[in-house]
Protein backbone atom coordinates (compact mmCIF):
# COMPACT_ATOMS: atom_id res chain seq x y z
CA UNK A 1 0.00 0.00 0.00
CA UNK A 2 3.27 2.09 0.36
CA UNK A 3 4.07 4.40 -2.65
CA UNK A 4 7.37 4.17 -4.02
CA UNK A 5 9.44 7.13 -2.82
CA UNK A 6 10.73 6.98 -5.87
CA UNK A 7 7.87 8.07 -7.87
CA UNK A 8 6.29 10.47 -5.33
CA UNK A 9 9.47 12.84 -5.05
CA UNK A 10 7.81 15.65 -6.74
CA UNK A 11 5.57 17.16 -4.51
CA UNK A 12 4.03 18.86 -6.97
CA UNK A 13 3.03 15.70 -8.51
CA UNK A 14 -0.56 15.86 -8.81
CA UNK A 15 -1.96 12.50 -9.56
CA UNK A 16 -2.69 11.68 -5.50
CA UNK A 17 -4.07 15.09 -4.95
CA UNK A 18 -7.94 15.50 -4.01
CA UNK A 19 -9.46 18.91 -3.60
CA UNK A 20 -9.44 18.58 -0.08
CA UNK A 21 -7.40 20.91 1.37
CA UNK A 22 -4.78 19.60 4.28
CA UNK A 23 -6.69 21.00 7.33
CA UNK A 24 -8.80 18.22 7.33
CA UNK A 25 -6.79 15.41 7.50
CA UNK A 26 -5.52 16.65 11.03
CA UNK A 27 -9.02 18.02 12.37
CA UNK A 28 -9.80 13.79 12.07
CA UNK A 29 -7.11 13.39 13.95
CA UNK A 30 -7.94 16.04 16.68
CA UNK A 31 -11.58 14.78 16.43
CA UNK A 32 -10.40 11.07 17.19
CA UNK A 33 -8.29 11.98 19.93
CA UNK A 34 -11.81 13.71 21.55
CA UNK A 35 -14.07 10.44 20.92
CA UNK A 36 -11.63 7.86 21.12
CA UNK A 37 -8.51 6.47 23.87
CA UNK A 38 -6.88 3.31 24.16
CA UNK A 39 -9.18 2.08 21.60
CA UNK A 40 -6.81 1.32 19.29
CA UNK A 41 -3.88 1.35 21.36
CA UNK A 42 -1.84 -1.72 22.65
CA UNK A 43 -3.75 -2.05 26.01
CA UNK A 44 -4.02 -5.53 26.95
CA UNK A 45 -7.09 -6.05 25.20
CA UNK A 46 -5.72 -4.57 21.83
CA UNK A 47 -1.94 -5.86 22.00
CA UNK A 48 -1.18 -6.42 18.27
CA UNK A 49 2.79 -7.91 19.64
CA UNK A 50 2.04 -10.78 20.88
CA UNK A 51 2.55 -14.42 19.33
CA UNK A 52 -0.13 -16.33 17.70
CA UNK A 53 -1.98 -13.40 17.21
CA UNK A 54 -5.66 -14.41 16.29
CA UNK A 55 -9.12 -12.93 16.37
CA UNK A 56 -10.92 -12.47 19.78
CA UNK A 57 -14.44 -13.70 20.72
CA UNK A 58 -16.65 -10.54 19.85
CA UNK A 59 -18.00 -10.47 23.28
CA UNK A 60 -14.66 -10.94 24.84
CA UNK A 61 -13.86 -7.18 22.81
CA UNK A 62 -17.28 -5.90 23.73
CA UNK A 63 -16.78 -6.94 27.26
CA UNK A 64 -12.76 -5.88 28.34
CA UNK A 65 -12.04 -3.26 25.54
CA UNK A 66 -12.86 0.27 27.16
CA UNK A 67 -12.51 3.49 25.89
CA UNK A 68 -11.02 5.98 28.08
CA UNK A 69 -12.69 9.24 26.77
CA UNK A 70 -16.64 10.15 26.46
CA UNK A 71 -17.51 9.41 22.75
CA UNK A 72 -18.86 13.05 22.66
CA UNK A 73 -17.75 16.40 20.91
CA UNK A 74 -17.29 17.76 24.10
CA UNK A 75 -13.23 18.80 24.11
CA UNK A 76 -12.24 17.43 26.49
CA UNK A 77 -8.67 16.15 25.21
CA UNK A 78 -8.63 20.46 25.30
CA UNK A 79 -10.31 21.33 28.62
CA UNK A 80 -8.98 18.59 30.78
CA UNK A 81 -10.95 18.51 33.93
CA UNK A 82 -11.39 22.41 33.92
CA UNK A 83 -10.00 24.99 36.02
CA UNK A 84 -9.78 25.32 39.98
CA UNK A 85 -12.44 28.21 40.59
CA UNK A 86 -11.16 28.47 44.02
CA UNK A 87 -8.00 30.46 42.42
CA UNK A 88 -5.90 27.40 43.86
CA UNK A 89 -4.93 26.07 40.54
CA UNK A 90 -2.95 22.89 41.42
CA UNK A 91 0.31 22.06 39.89
CA UNK A 92 0.37 21.21 35.83
CA UNK A 93 -3.45 22.74 35.67
CA UNK A 94 -4.15 24.04 31.76
CA UNK A 95 -5.66 27.26 33.17
CA UNK A 96 -4.40 30.82 33.97
CA UNK A 97 -8.09 31.50 35.89
CA UNK A 98 -10.80 31.10 32.96
CA UNK A 99 -7.72 31.33 30.61
CA UNK A 100 -6.42 28.08 28.65
CA UNK A 101 -2.52 28.56 28.81
CA UNK A 102 -0.51 29.02 25.72
CA UNK A 103 2.72 28.63 25.04
CA UNK A 104 5.17 31.28 23.82
CA UNK A 105 7.79 30.10 20.56
CA UNK A 106 11.34 30.89 20.69
CA UNK A 107 13.37 33.48 19.25
CA UNK A 108 16.44 31.75 19.98
CA UNK A 109 18.29 28.57 20.48
CA UNK A 110 19.31 27.58 24.01
CA UNK A 111 22.58 29.42 22.99
CA UNK A 112 21.34 32.68 22.49
CA UNK A 113 21.40 32.38 18.60
CA UNK A 114 18.82 34.36 16.13
CA UNK A 115 16.24 31.41 14.97
CA UNK A 116 16.42 31.98 10.88
CA UNK A 117 13.37 33.04 8.96
CA UNK A 118 10.80 35.38 8.80
CA UNK A 119 7.22 35.65 11.37
CA UNK A 120 4.68 33.83 10.28
CA UNK A 121 1.64 36.21 10.06
CA UNK A 122 -0.78 37.36 11.52
CA UNK A 123 0.37 40.60 12.86
CA UNK A 124 -2.16 40.96 14.76
CA UNK A 125 -1.49 44.67 16.05
CA UNK A 126 1.32 47.17 15.32
CA UNK A 127 4.08 46.30 18.22
CA UNK A 128 5.88 43.04 18.80
CA UNK A 129 4.73 39.79 17.50
CA UNK A 130 2.36 37.77 19.08
CA UNK A 131 4.59 34.77 20.05
CA UNK A 132 1.75 32.91 21.64
CA UNK A 133 1.63 29.97 19.18
CA UNK A 134 2.97 27.03 21.12
CA UNK A 135 1.66 24.17 23.04
CA UNK A 136 2.19 25.35 27.01
CA UNK A 137 5.11 23.26 28.34
CA UNK A 138 7.22 21.62 31.06
CA UNK A 139 10.20 21.47 29.35
CA UNK A 140 9.30 19.96 26.23
CA UNK A 141 6.43 18.25 27.52
CA UNK A 142 2.95 19.97 26.40
CA UNK A 143 0.64 20.90 29.15
CA UNK A 144 -2.31 19.77 27.60
CA UNK A 145 -5.33 17.60 27.71
CA UNK A 146 -4.26 14.97 25.40
CA UNK A 147 -0.67 14.81 24.86
CA UNK A 148 -1.20 12.82 21.95
CA UNK A 149 -2.18 16.58 20.17
CA UNK A 150 1.59 16.88 20.33
CA UNK A 151 2.18 13.74 18.27
CA UNK A 152 2.88 15.78 15.10
CA UNK A 153 3.11 19.51 14.28
CA UNK A 154 0.03 20.16 12.55
CA UNK A 155 -2.42 18.48 14.94
CA UNK A 156 -0.32 20.67 17.88
CA UNK A 157 -0.75 24.06 15.77
CA UNK A 158 -4.75 23.07 15.84
CA UNK A 159 -4.68 22.48 19.29
CA UNK A 160 -3.11 26.12 20.02
CA UNK A 161 -5.93 27.17 17.97
CA UNK A 162 -8.57 25.90 19.95
CA UNK A 163 -6.68 26.84 23.21
CA UNK A 164 -6.88 30.53 21.99
CA UNK A 165 -10.76 30.16 20.10
CA UNK A 166 -11.25 29.60 23.85
CA UNK A 167 -9.56 32.57 25.01
CA UNK A 168 -10.87 35.00 22.24
CA UNK A 169 -14.33 33.53 23.58
CA UNK A 170 -13.95 34.27 26.95
CA UNK A 171 -13.37 38.24 26.29
CA UNK A 172 -16.22 38.39 23.72
CA UNK A 173 -18.79 36.45 26.40
CA UNK A 174 -17.38 39.18 28.72
CA UNK A 175 -17.69 42.09 26.44
CA UNK A 176 -21.45 41.09 25.08
CA UNK A 177 -23.09 39.13 27.58
CA UNK A 178 -23.12 40.59 30.95
CA UNK A 179 -25.94 38.58 32.24
CA UNK A 180 -22.63 35.70 32.61
CA UNK A 181 -21.60 37.68 35.58
CA UNK A 182 -18.49 35.63 37.72
CA UNK A 183 -16.01 33.46 36.78
CA UNK A 184 -17.66 30.23 36.47
CA UNK A 185 -20.26 31.92 34.59
CA UNK A 186 -18.35 33.48 32.13
CA UNK A 187 -16.42 29.94 31.88
CA UNK A 188 -19.68 27.95 32.07
CA UNK A 189 -20.81 30.27 28.86
CA UNK A 190 -17.84 30.22 27.15
CA UNK A 191 -16.94 26.27 27.06
CA UNK A 192 -20.77 25.59 25.77
CA UNK A 193 -20.08 28.21 23.08
CA UNK A 194 -16.40 26.78 22.21
CA UNK A 195 -18.12 22.88 21.90
CA UNK A 196 -21.06 24.30 20.10
CA UNK A 197 -19.19 26.44 17.57
CA UNK A 198 -17.01 22.88 16.93
CA UNK A 199 -19.96 20.33 17.00
CA UNK A 200 -21.66 22.75 14.58
CA UNK A 201 -18.45 22.91 12.07
CA UNK A 202 -17.61 19.42 12.53
CA UNK A 203 -21.18 18.37 10.87
CA UNK A 204 -21.37 21.12 8.50
CA UNK A 205 -18.25 21.65 7.69
CA UNK A 206 -15.90 18.84 8.16
CA UNK A 207 -18.02 15.76 7.34
CA UNK A 208 -19.69 17.89 4.46
CA UNK A 209 -16.37 17.62 3.08
CA UNK A 210 -14.64 14.70 3.86
CA UNK A 211 -17.83 12.62 2.80
CA UNK A 212 -20.14 11.41 -0.13
CA UNK A 213 -22.35 14.50 -1.00
CA UNK A 214 -26.05 13.96 0.53
CA UNK A 215 -24.91 11.36 3.23
CA UNK A 216 -25.03 14.29 5.78
CA UNK A 217 -28.35 15.43 4.94
CA UNK A 218 -30.00 11.94 4.68
CA UNK A 219 -28.89 11.45 8.60
CA UNK A 220 -29.70 14.43 9.75
CA UNK A 221 -33.00 14.73 8.38
CA UNK A 222 -33.88 10.65 8.44
CA UNK A 223 -32.31 10.40 11.44
CA UNK A 224 -29.72 7.93 12.33
CA UNK A 225 -30.67 4.37 10.97
CA UNK A 226 -28.17 1.65 12.09
CA UNK A 227 -26.01 3.87 15.05
CA UNK A 228 -28.42 5.09 17.28
CA UNK A 229 -27.30 4.35 21.29
CA UNK A 230 -30.33 4.38 23.37
CA UNK A 231 -31.61 4.88 27.23
CA UNK A 232 -28.42 6.59 27.97
CA UNK A 233 -26.24 4.75 26.54
CA UNK A 234 -22.82 5.86 25.35
CA UNK A 235 -20.36 3.78 23.65
CA UNK A 236 -18.21 4.08 20.46
CA UNK A 237 -18.40 1.96 17.68
CA UNK A 238 -14.69 -0.16 16.59
CA UNK A 239 -16.01 -0.28 13.30
CA UNK A 240 -15.57 3.24 12.89
CA UNK A 241 -12.63 3.90 15.78
CA UNK A 242 -10.69 0.88 14.21
CA UNK A 243 -11.24 1.02 11.18
CA UNK A 244 -13.87 3.71 8.54
CA UNK A 245 -12.29 6.74 11.14
CA UNK A 246 -8.95 5.82 9.82
CA UNK A 247 -9.48 7.16 6.75
CA UNK A 248 -7.11 9.92 6.76
CA UNK A 249 -4.27 7.97 6.82
CA UNK A 250 -4.40 7.59 2.94
CA UNK A 251 -4.70 11.79 2.68
CA UNK A 252 -1.00 12.35 4.89
CA UNK A 253 1.33 14.19 2.49
CA UNK A 254 4.70 13.37 2.36
CA UNK A 255 5.82 16.95 2.31
CA UNK A 256 3.64 20.15 3.07
CA UNK A 257 3.90 24.18 1.66
CA UNK A 258 3.84 24.83 5.79
CA UNK A 259 5.11 28.69 5.60
CA UNK A 260 7.31 31.02 4.37
CA UNK A 261 10.07 29.77 5.81
CA UNK A 262 8.89 25.81 4.82
CA UNK A 263 7.31 26.47 1.53
CA UNK A 264 6.94 28.81 -0.87
CA UNK A 265 8.85 31.06 -2.26
CA UNK A 266 11.63 28.92 -0.58
CA UNK A 267 13.75 32.05 0.11
CA UNK A 268 14.06 31.35 3.88
CA UNK A 269 15.06 27.83 5.07
CA UNK A 270 13.45 24.80 2.94
CA UNK A 271 11.61 24.71 0.10
CA UNK A 272 8.87 22.52 1.71
CA UNK A 273 7.98 20.87 4.74
CA UNK A 274 8.72 16.87 4.81
CA UNK A 275 6.47 14.79 7.08
CA UNK A 276 9.04 13.92 9.04
CA UNK A 277 10.35 17.41 10.48
CA UNK A 278 6.29 17.82 11.36
CA UNK A 279 7.14 15.32 13.84
CA UNK A 280 10.45 16.03 14.93
CA UNK A 281 8.93 19.73 15.94
CA UNK A 282 7.17 18.30 18.41
CA UNK A 283 7.69 17.79 22.07
CA UNK A 284 6.62 13.93 21.90
CA UNK A 285 9.68 13.04 19.33
CA UNK A 286 13.05 11.31 20.36
CA UNK A 287 14.86 14.59 19.79
CA UNK A 288 11.98 16.92 20.67
CA UNK A 289 12.74 20.24 18.39
CA UNK A 290 15.82 18.95 17.20
CA UNK A 291 17.50 19.80 20.41
CA UNK A 292 18.01 23.55 19.44
CA UNK A 293 15.48 24.58 21.77
CA UNK A 294 12.64 23.60 24.88
CA UNK A 295 9.69 24.72 22.57
CA UNK A 296 8.23 25.81 19.50
CA UNK A 297 11.05 27.34 17.18
CA UNK A 298 8.77 30.48 15.74
CA UNK A 299 9.52 29.86 12.29
CA UNK A 300 7.45 26.61 12.59
CA UNK A 301 4.25 28.36 13.14
CA UNK A 302 1.75 27.35 10.58
CA UNK A 303 0.42 29.45 8.09
CA UNK A 304 -3.02 28.49 8.33
CA UNK A 305 -4.22 29.68 4.50
CA UNK A 306 -2.05 27.78 2.96
CA UNK A 307 -3.86 24.49 4.91
CA UNK A 308 -7.50 25.42 4.58
CA UNK A 309 -7.82 27.37 1.36
CA UNK A 310 -10.23 24.98 -1.16
CA UNK A 311 -9.50 26.79 -3.96
CA UNK A 312 -5.95 26.77 -3.84
CA UNK A 313 -3.76 26.96 -7.41
CA UNK A 314 -0.76 24.54 -5.85
CA UNK A 315 -1.42 20.65 -5.44
CA UNK A 316 0.47 20.50 -2.20
CA UNK A 317 -1.76 22.55 -0.87
CA UNK A 318 -4.32 19.55 -0.73
CA UNK A 319 -4.05 16.63 1.30
CA UNK A 320 -4.08 13.24 -1.18
CA UNK A 321 -6.70 11.39 -2.17
CA UNK A 322 -8.47 9.25 -0.05
CA UNK A 323 -7.62 6.13 -1.39
CA UNK A 324 -5.53 2.33 -1.17
CA UNK A 325 -1.72 4.11 -1.46
CA UNK A 326 -0.39 5.61 1.71
CA UNK A 327 2.92 8.45 1.49
CA UNK A 328 6.18 7.02 1.95
CA UNK A 329 7.02 8.18 5.50
CA UNK A 330 3.56 5.85 6.96
CA UNK A 331 6.58 2.80 6.17
CA UNK A 332 8.48 3.93 8.73
CA UNK A 333 7.13 6.35 11.39
CA UNK A 334 10.03 7.71 13.10
CA UNK A 335 8.06 7.93 16.75
CA UNK A 336 6.64 4.99 16.58
CA UNK A 337 8.30 1.22 18.23
CA UNK A 338 11.60 2.70 19.28
CA UNK A 339 11.45 1.25 22.89
CA UNK A 340 10.91 -2.18 21.64
CA UNK A 341 13.04 -4.54 22.53
CA UNK A 342 12.51 -7.21 19.53
CA UNK A 343 13.27 -5.58 15.95
CA UNK A 344 10.26 -7.63 14.56
CA UNK A 345 7.79 -5.97 16.99
CA UNK A 346 10.07 -2.85 16.08
CA UNK A 347 9.06 -3.39 12.50
CA UNK A 348 5.40 -3.82 12.75
CA UNK A 349 4.64 -1.03 15.47
CA UNK A 350 6.63 1.11 13.20
CA UNK A 351 4.35 0.27 9.49
CA UNK A 352 0.52 1.88 9.72
CA UNK A 353 -1.01 -0.37 7.54
CA UNK A 354 0.28 -2.95 9.20
CA UNK A 355 -0.52 -2.54 12.20
CA UNK A 356 -4.11 -0.52 11.29
CA UNK A 357 -4.64 -4.26 9.65
CA UNK A 358 -3.92 -6.65 12.51
CA UNK A 359 -5.59 -4.52 14.98
CA UNK A 360 -8.70 -5.18 12.96
CA UNK A 361 -7.97 -9.18 12.83
CA UNK A 362 -7.36 -9.02 16.58
CA UNK A 363 -10.61 -7.04 17.18
CA UNK A 364 -12.76 -9.56 14.91
CA UNK A 365 -13.75 -6.37 12.76
CA UNK A 366 -16.41 -7.04 10.32
CA UNK A 367 -15.61 -7.22 6.79
CA UNK A 368 -16.61 -4.93 4.29
CA UNK A 369 -18.51 -6.99 2.61
CA UNK A 370 -20.64 -7.31 5.90
CA UNK A 371 -20.90 -4.03 6.91
CA UNK A 372 -22.01 -2.70 2.99
CA UNK A 373 -24.74 -5.48 3.38
CA UNK A 374 -25.92 -3.89 6.70
CA UNK A 375 -25.90 -0.44 5.38
CA UNK A 376 -28.31 -2.08 2.46
CA UNK A 377 -25.48 -0.44 0.21
CA UNK A 378 -23.77 -1.86 -2.85
CA UNK A 379 -20.73 -3.79 -2.47
CA UNK A 380 -17.64 -3.17 -4.11
CA UNK A 381 -17.26 -6.23 -6.92
CA UNK A 382 -14.34 -8.36 -7.40
CA UNK A 383 -13.28 -5.59 -10.59
CA UNK A 384 -13.29 -3.53 -8.44
CA UNK A 385 -11.26 -4.37 -5.87
CA UNK A 386 -8.68 -5.25 -7.68
CA UNK A 387 -8.75 -2.30 -10.06
CA UNK A 388 -5.50 -0.35 -10.27
CA UNK A 389 -3.89 -2.37 -7.84
CA UNK A 390 -0.18 -2.87 -7.47
CA UNK A 391 0.74 -6.56 -8.39
CA UNK A 392 2.13 -6.97 -5.04
CA UNK A 393 -1.25 -6.02 -3.33
CA UNK A 394 -3.20 -7.98 -5.98
CA UNK A 395 -1.32 -11.18 -5.00
CA UNK A 396 -1.97 -10.29 -1.53
CA UNK A 397 -5.93 -9.87 -1.66
CA UNK A 398 -6.59 -12.58 -3.79
CA UNK A 399 -4.11 -15.64 -2.09
CA UNK A 400 -5.61 -14.18 1.33
CA UNK A 401 -8.48 -14.68 0.12
CA UNK A 402 -9.48 -10.84 1.07
CA UNK A 403 -11.47 -10.13 -2.89
CA UNK A 404 -14.42 -11.91 -1.10
CA UNK A 405 -13.46 -10.98 2.70
CA UNK A 406 -12.04 -7.60 2.54
CA UNK A 407 -11.08 -6.00 5.79
CA UNK A 408 -12.93 -2.77 6.58
CA UNK A 409 -10.07 -0.79 6.59
CA UNK A 410 -8.48 -1.74 3.21
CA UNK A 411 -12.14 -1.56 1.68
CA UNK A 412 -13.31 1.74 2.64
CA UNK A 413 -10.30 3.20 1.52
CA UNK A 414 -10.91 1.35 -1.89
CA UNK A 415 -14.74 2.61 -1.86
CA UNK A 416 -13.43 6.01 -1.66
CA UNK A 417 -11.11 5.65 -4.82
CA UNK A 418 -13.23 4.05 -7.03
CA UNK A 419 -16.43 5.08 -6.37
CA UNK A 420 -15.58 8.70 -5.63
CA UNK A 421 -12.22 8.92 -7.24
CA UNK A 422 -10.73 9.66 -4.05
CA UNK A 423 -12.55 13.22 -3.64
CA UNK A 424 -14.42 11.85 -0.70
CA UNK A 425 -15.05 9.01 1.39
CA UNK A 426 -18.05 6.37 -0.16
CA UNK A 427 -20.95 5.69 0.40
CA UNK A 428 -20.22 2.75 3.17
CA UNK A 429 -17.67 4.75 4.77
CA UNK A 430 -19.60 7.82 4.64
CA UNK A 431 -22.34 6.08 6.69
CA UNK A 432 -20.07 4.85 9.49
CA UNK A 433 -18.27 8.10 9.95
CA UNK A 434 -21.53 10.01 9.81
CA UNK A 435 -23.95 8.50 11.25
CA UNK A 436 -21.60 7.57 14.21
CA UNK A 437 -20.54 11.10 14.69
CA UNK A 438 -24.23 12.89 13.95
CA UNK A 439 -25.22 9.57 16.55
CA UNK A 440 -23.00 10.92 19.52
CA UNK A 441 -24.48 14.25 19.27
CA UNK A 442 -28.11 12.98 19.08
CA UNK A 443 -26.80 10.76 22.58
CA UNK A 444 -25.50 14.22 24.42
CA UNK A 445 -28.26 16.11 25.90
CA UNK A 446 -25.74 19.16 26.17
CA UNK A 447 -24.96 19.06 21.96
CA UNK A 448 -26.05 21.82 19.74
CA UNK A 449 -28.34 19.60 17.88
CA UNK A 450 -30.51 19.47 21.22
CA UNK A 451 -30.30 23.29 21.80
CA UNK A 452 -31.69 24.30 18.13
CA UNK A 453 -28.52 26.71 18.22
CA UNK A 454 -26.57 27.76 15.12
CA UNK A 455 -23.93 29.83 14.31
CA UNK A 456 -26.34 32.76 14.06
CA UNK A 457 -26.43 32.78 17.59
CA UNK A 458 -22.81 32.47 18.29
CA UNK A 459 -19.84 34.52 18.59
CA UNK A 460 -18.68 37.28 15.91
CA UNK A 461 -16.09 38.43 14.67
CA UNK A 462 -15.45 42.57 14.72
CA UNK A 463 -17.35 42.82 11.08
CA UNK A 464 -20.46 40.85 12.44
CA UNK A 465 -19.62 37.49 10.28
CA UNK A 466 -20.56 34.61 12.24
CA UNK A 467 -18.29 31.53 12.55
CA UNK A 468 -19.53 28.86 9.74
CA UNK A 469 -15.67 27.33 8.53
CA UNK A 470 -13.21 26.34 10.23
CA UNK A 471 -11.21 29.22 8.81
CA UNK A 472 -13.23 31.69 10.63
CA UNK A 473 -12.80 30.05 13.76
CA UNK A 474 -9.07 30.04 13.05
CA UNK A 475 -9.37 34.18 12.01
CA UNK A 476 -11.21 34.27 15.33
CA UNK A 477 -8.57 32.65 17.33
CA UNK A 478 -6.23 35.24 16.09
CA UNK A 479 -3.79 32.45 14.15
CA UNK A 480 -4.36 33.93 10.82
Amino acid sequence: MVEDPASTADPLQSDGNSPIPPVYTYWGQFLDHDLTANTDRDSAVSDITRPGLTPLRPDTVVGTLLNLRRPALNLDSVYGDGPALDGAAPDGSLYDGIDLLVGTVAETDRDGNPVPGVHVPPDVEPGPFDLRRDLPRNGVKARVGDDRNDENLVVAQLHVAFLRFHNEVVRWVRANEPEHVGDAAVFARARRLVQWHHQWLVVHDYLRTVTFPGVVDAVLVGGNRHFAPGDGAVFMPLEFSVACFRFGHSMVRGVYDWNENFGRPGRQVLASAPFDLLFTFTGNAPQPFRGATDVLPFNWVADWDRLIDKGAVFPDRFARRIDTRLAPPLRDMQNEGNAAADPEVRRLLKRLATRNLLRGYLLAIPTGQEVAAALGVAPLTADELRRGNSAGLDEALVEGGFVERTPLWFYVLKEAEVRANGATLGEAGSHVVVETIIGQLRADPDSYLHSGWDPGAGVRSATGAPIVTIGDLLRFAGVR
